[in-house]
């Protein structure tokens, strides 16, 4: 059944090759070129594009190894100076790239799932078709264009490998994926406890606490030896590329967390107290502003803030040491930085779903709060998806999903539903739908303002996310389930 729903979400994703796709497209396309006809010393230099290599060194060795095999299809890809290349060829070579790597993927998910000790049908089916048939994956990696699900693949390979205890195989695998693409970081704390707790100063396994340390420093060291090694010399500019801190608090489009809400009221402050703005947080521009009402953010107090705001977390995580704790903090580290991080992108709310997912298939709870959140969460993503012949597609696609997993939900845990605030609450969505393809137009806003139903979703969704991060991290602190110790009410 498994490889079976493989087959067919890979036939999903071929029917996808024609559709839209995004500037990260193009971005992909140029660190192939870059790291095919460039020496090595020159790949965090190169600047011709705007597109600029701002991945560690792992990704930039996988974009080598695609190259080589990308000069088959196309070698006018591999040029530097090609800029928005995009023959025929190219599309369908990248295309198929992220298809054929999402193998990382579905072996991940297979081998979490063996790990997790699923044992009822219901339960194998639920995991298998929430993590595999992921419609945000869908959305950002085969319509979009990136290769998330690769990468997810790893991490979900390292969370089986410490679940069965084969902590420094996990860790080693860990430190990997963060020299992959850092934004990993966001979970590191959940990992770093719990490896410390479950193995470095587990007395069971019987081994000096200083010498277990020492092979965890030393999995960890070897991979950054291997990615950051042959960039030693250039090692500041490396830096400079992988953080931007001149992106601005925001994104293009908010991420729907707590500074969406944040330049939400900004925006209100300006409008009442008639104040003028200089250039919009709403412009739809990449850059650093002044805000008018609110004190101004700089990067430092959202990195304070995380980090204070994973402190129960952690705690919690060091008190417990279960391997359910540990998922869960997964969950709340990687929603913690999503909520209070510099420059978030609405993609990273998959960081907190798909960790979900796995604590979902055992919890009565977490399986509420993983639909709960894969409504909100992947709505949030539609305005990626922004081509009016894309409607029918994100829908179809999106309504599929969410009819699947409550459908399997509900046979696994008996009496799963949502509280009657929160269906009202979800119910704003259809709304926000008809404002965006008929009111707007119907009162004439769409050139006057064009931004409004991007920050009405952003806006909508960060209240959902807030309500979410806020029930699911206060129960796993202050109740027993972090612990373990509630039984799931499976049928």
């Amino acid at each position: 059944m498994f490889w079976l729903l493989f087959l067919f979400v890979s036939g999903l994703k071929v029917l996808l090759i024609p559709s839209y796709k995004s500037t990260d497209f193009e971005v992909h396309r140029n660190w192939l070129s870059i790291t095919h006809s460039l020496p090595l010393s020159k790949w965090y230099f190169e600047d011709r594009s705007e597109w600029t290599l701002d991945y560690p060194p792992f990704f930039a060795y996988f974009e080598w190894l695609l190259s080589q095999f990308a000069v088959y299809f196309d070698a006018n890809m591999l040029k530097v100076e090609n800029l928005n290349y995009d023959s025929r060829t190219t599309v369908l070579f990248q295309r198929f790239s992220v298809i054929i790597t999402d193998l990382v993927y579905a072996f991940g998910v297979k081998r979490c799932l063996e790990s997790l000790g699923i044992a009822t049908k219901y339960q194998k089916l639920a995991g298998t078709v929430s993590l595999l048939f992921n419609v945000g994956l869908l959305f950002v990696d085969h319509i979009h264009f990136q290769y998330n699900g690769f990468l997810f693949g790893i991490l979900l390979f390292s969370i089986a490998l410490i679940l069965e205890k084969k902590f420094i195989k996990g860790a080693f695998l860990f430190a990997a994926l963060l020299n992959f693409k850092h934004i990993f970081i966001y979970v590191a704390p959940a990992f770093g406890v719990f490896l410390l707790k479950d193995y470095v100063f587990n007395k069971e396994i019987r081994e000096i606490v200083v010498v277990k340390f020492l092979k965890l420093v030393i999995a960890a060291g070897t991979c950054v030896a291997l990615s950051f090694g042959p960039f030693i010399d250039q090692f500041p500019q490396v830096l400079s590329r992988l953080f931007p801190f001149k992106r601005g608090l925001t994104h293009a489009y908010w991420a729907p967390n707590f500074w969406a809400i944040y330049n939400f009221i900004e925006k209100v402050g300006v409008s009442v107290l008639k104040k003028s703005s200089g250039v919009s947080t709403s412009s739809g521009l990449v850059q650093e502003f002044d805000f008018k009402v609110l004190p101004n953010i700089p990067p430092m107090v959202t990195f304070l803030l995380t980090g204070l705001m994973m402190i129960p977390c952690v705690l919690k995580l060091w008190k417990s040491g279960t391997k359910d704790s540990f998922l869960r903090a997964i969950t709340i580290c990687s929603m913690t930085s999503f909520m209070f991080g510099w420059h978030v992108h609405e993609k990273a709310i998959l960081m907190t779903i798909i960790p979900l997912g796995l604590s979902s298939l055992s919890d009565f709870k977490d399986a509420k709060w993983f639909i709960f959140l894969s409504i909100v969460g992947h709505y949030s993503l539609f305005p990626l998806l922004f081509p009016i012949d894309l409607v029918i597609i994100k829908y179809g696609l999106y309504i599929s999903y969410i009819c699947a997993i409550n459908l399997l939900y509900t046979r696994v845990f008996k009496g799963l539903k949502l509280s009657s605030f929160e269906k009202l609450y979800l119910c704003g969505f259809a709304f926000l739908t008809l404002y965006e393809y008929f009111i707007q137009h119907v009162l004439r806003l769409t050139h006057r303002m064009p931004f409004l139903p991007l920050m009405m979703c952003s806006v909508y969704c960060a209240f959902g996310v807030l309500y979410f991060y806020v029930n699911y991290y206060s129960e796993f602190v202050f109740d027993k389930r972090g612990d373990g110790k509630v039984k799931s009410k499976r049928k």
